[in-house]
């Protein structure tokens, strides 16, 4: 590949300014039980070196900087039998070792080990995790603290860019840093095909009628990151684009006190400051961390001020029980710079012609985590999210498209008077889990089922008349509303899965799952001539999802595993009745739900201590596709049309490669290891019947795939990654060009980034460049906010960050 050659100056660079040092390695993992619970308070010491650790609230430990040779690895519980293990320590690598203990008169039932994770952090789920089934599911995991990446402005190229086919909508350019997030040819925006958690429980709107994410934890707290694909709707339901969960970080557990900050600066006046506190004290354990952030942002009006927060409490009363609160909010304000059309943005990306438009989204999550143990067989886990929240728009009427600038009325010398959107969310969430392990014929098997009930409340008031300033003003006349209405949405789900063991190597596990959706759309529209039309809808329906995964261990550490599963998405709140009437687009108001299934075939696991991988194929039938059709009015102007199209079928290739060519040719190397990983996705995304039979699915990329190289040396490690992603289309007609910009493809690019970690006893710095060639591309066509039209992503930016803890 040219551009490789092109830029491998940069990493030889880089390499030849470090030298050799003392040599180490780590050992990390998770300890449960038998029912698959985490154990807390676990002693785990390396035995010749006297280097303890004990296992935080989730079971979780890690032993770094351990000097490379063989060790003795002792765990030891209070109610547990403890045990002696042998291992290796080899340089720069850290090895996941996890242990599944019984309680006393048991032996070590077994150990588990994943393989080696390299710098990269990229792993997978074991079978049971956190009272949940992953056994023959094609899943991921991102481990943070071993990655090289900008985690102040949460890049999702440098982290999530490592799952195959992850496609994004970076609207940060736009004035809104939540870049979407989208799998296998499935639209990225605002992660609305995806089914966004934290710890496990929601933190979308609403995650049946409005599953945008306008809240997600920043990566600095975050541990690691679980990706679902496929069969995660039997235990987690909507969407076809599978699950991601953001796992903040635990408690440290030997120490009533810690306090991390982290300084980064930037460029276009990047200032974020990160600083958590967190600790044990007897059966109490709590984490926080506050993140204020501001930018001036690469284009014009494109300002952002943010503050981010998040506490948690725990209280482990016995053994057996353990219960929590966490509480995370989100409080910001965004200058919108607008859309571009394709003219303005090649000539100059940067520019904007909307110094008007404003968002701002309070967001509020407060939920309840509570675990039972009622044996070493059975567990219970109850989880309740409530959310309070809303979003505020303030932005200029887009009649016209970006094409139609906002300018001063000569008659009034005063602007245009804005429009005003307010937005309140209010929903509750509540899981209950209940795992139980039993024998049949000397063989364990395990069953996981639960039960789900959801109230969404959401109150949408539309096109009211602001005021003719600037600034963020959210005001209004307070005389009329176009459009106002109240959405909601009541949902009873119960599931079951149950892995059969069939021997040693082969598992099976079937599933099935009932979800009961009831929507209702209350309040009134108003019409092209001025007519109110009141409203007064309500859509339930009965849905059955049913699938099964199968799990064949070829040897301890690969297994192949295969999955067919259905699954559906119900449509949103916005689909019930069409958008307000100055926009661009309008909807179908008989739009019908998605429905379809998804099939994984693949292998997965590690070879020595040298090599990863993960590939597989995929195919998934997506019926009833939602999309955007081109008409002109009987004026000769372009709109935007969402409808159900056709059905489409993806279909494709994912593959997950890493490397350490150091570790090929040698155990002990005096200079430090090099390391490549590959995450490569072929997705053929086509309609198959219909008006658009052949043609592709927007958000729709042929080929994805990043190249990432990784150098690490005791206190030092540097990350340098390509990113391409092939041409996609913005709408189901497959558009080239529209003059208008609201529809047409959306060009191949290639990105480049780079990072890297100083690290000196408990200090570190952070810093890189993100698209280093300073590129010129976009990854998002908007017909509405926050455009409309094109939304350049960001050109080149630096960071620097200094970080400490105490």
């Amino acid at each position: 590949m040219r551009f490789i050659k092109k830029y491998v100056s940069v990493l030889v660079i880089i390499m030849s300014a470090h030298i050799a040092f003392a040599q180490t390695g780590s050992v990390e993992g998770v300890i449960s039980d038998s029912t698959g619970r985490t154990i807390e308070a676990v002693s785990v010491v390396v035995q010749e070196i006297n280097k303890t650790v004990i296992t935080d609230s989730k079971g979780y430990y890690i032993l770094k900087d351990i000097p490379v040779g063989h060790y003795t690895l002792a765990v030891s519980q209070v109610g547990y039998n403890g045990f002696t293990l042998t291992f290796t320590v080899k340089e720069n690598i850290t090895y996941g070792l996890n242990f599944v203990l019984k309680s006393k008169a048991h032996e070590l039932e077994e150990v588990h080990v994943n393989g080696v994770i390299a710098i990269s952090g990229m792993g997978h789920l074991t079978e049971v995790h956190d009272g949940i089934i992953y056994a023959g599911k094609k899943n991921e995991v991102l481990t943070l603290d071993s990655m090289d990446a900008n985690t102040a402005q949460d890049n999702p190229r440098q982290v999530l860019g490592r799952v195959p086919g992850s496609n994004y909508s970076e609207t940060e350019g736009g004035g809104f840093p939540s870049n979407g997030i989208g799998f296998r040819g499935l639209n990225p925006t605002q992660s609305i095909e995806t089914n966004t958690r934290e710890d496990g429980y929601n933190i979308t709107g609403d995650i049946y009628g409005y599953p945008e994410s306008y809240y997600l934890p920043p990566l600095q707290a975050v541990e690691r990151i679980e990706v679902t694909l496929g069969a995660s709707a039997l235990e987690f339901g909507p969407q076809f684009g599978g699950v991601v969960n953001y796992i903040v970080k635990s408690a440290p557990t030997d120490k009533v006190f810690e306090f991390t900050t982290e300084e980064t600066g930037g460029s276009y006046g990047l200032i974020n400051s990160f600083n958590s506190i967190g600790g044990t004290y007897k059966k109490w354990s709590y984490y926080a961390f506050v993140e204020p952030e501001y930018s001036d942002g690469w284009r014009a009006n494109s300002q952002v001020k943010q503050l981010t927060g998040f506490g948690r409490l725990e209280y482990k009363a016995s053994s057996k029980f353990k219960v929590g609160v966490e509480y995370s909010l989100l409080r910001n304000l965004l200058h919108m710079p607008g859309g571009l059309d394709d003219a303005e943005f090649s000539q100059n990306a940067e520019q904007s012609f909307r110094a008007r438009n404003w968002l701002t989204s309070p967001w509020n999550i407060i939920a309840l985590t509570a675990d039972y143990k009622f044996s070493d067989k059975a567990s219970l886990s109850f989880k309740s999210a409530e959310n309070f929240s809303g979003r505020n728009i303030l932005w200029r009427n887009e009649d016209g498209g970006p094409e139609s600038f906002d300018t001063i009325n000569p008659a009034t010398s005063t602007y245009q008077p804005r429009e005003v959107l307010h937005e309140y969310f209010k929903s509750s969430t509540n899981e209950i889990r209940l795992v139980n392990y039993y024998f049949i014929s000397n063989r364990r098997q395990v069953v996981d089922a639960g039960l789900r009930f959801f109230y969404g409340w959401m109150s949408r008031q539309e096109g009211g008349l602001g005021t003719t300033g600037s600034g963020p003003d959210f005001t209004d006349s307070g005389s009329y509303y176009p459009k106002n209405l109240t959405f909601t949405t009541t949902n009873i789900a119960p599931y079951i899965e149950n892995t059969f063991h069939i021997g040693q190597r082969l598992s099976i596990t079937p599933g099935l799952r009932f979800e009961y959706i009831k929507s209702t759309a209350t309040g009134y529209v108003t019409d092209d001539n001025g007519t109110i039309i009141n409203v007064n809808a309500s859509k339930p329906r009965n849905i059955v999802l049913a699938g099964i995964g199968l799990q064949f261990k070829t040897i301890s550490t690969t297994n192949i595993y295969a999955n067919i599963s259905q699954a559906y998405t119900p449509v949103e709140y916005s689909f019930l009745y069409p958008l307000g009437l100055d926009t661009n687009a309008k909807i179908d108001p008989n739009l019908k739900d998605i429905t379809g299934y998804n099939v994984d075939l693949g292998w997965r696991g590690s070879v020595k201590n040298f090599f990863n991988f993960d590939v597989g194929g995929f195919y998934m039938a997506y019926n009833n596709a939602i999309a955007f059709e081109d008409f002109k009015d009987a004026g000769g102007n372009t709109y935007s049309y969402e409808t159900n199209v056709a059905n489409s079928v993806h279909i494709g290739v994912e593959t997950y490669v890493e490397l350490n060519v150091v570790k090929l040719f040698t155990a002990n190397s005096r200079i430090g290891t090099l390391s490549f990983f590959n995450s490569f996705s072929y997705d053929k995304a086509t309609y198959v019947n219909g008006p658009y039979k052949g043609n592709y699915a927007e958000y729709a990329p042929l080929t994805i795939e990043r190249l990432g190289i990784t150098y690490a040396i005791k206190w030092f490690s540097t990350t340098f990654l390509i990113s391409n992603t092939a041409k996609q289309f913005s709408d189901a007609n497959n558009t080239v060009y529209n003059p208008d910009a609201l529809s047409g493809i959306i060009p191949a690019y290639t990105v480049m980034d780079w990072s890297g970690t100083i690290k000196i006893k408990n200090y570190h710095i952070k810093l890189g460049v993100n698209n280093l060639d300073n590129l010129n591309y976009f990854t998002t066509r908007a017909v509405e906010y926050p455009g409309p039209g094109i939304i350049p992503s960001q050109g080149r930016t630096f960071y620097l960050g200094f970080g400490a803890t105490f």
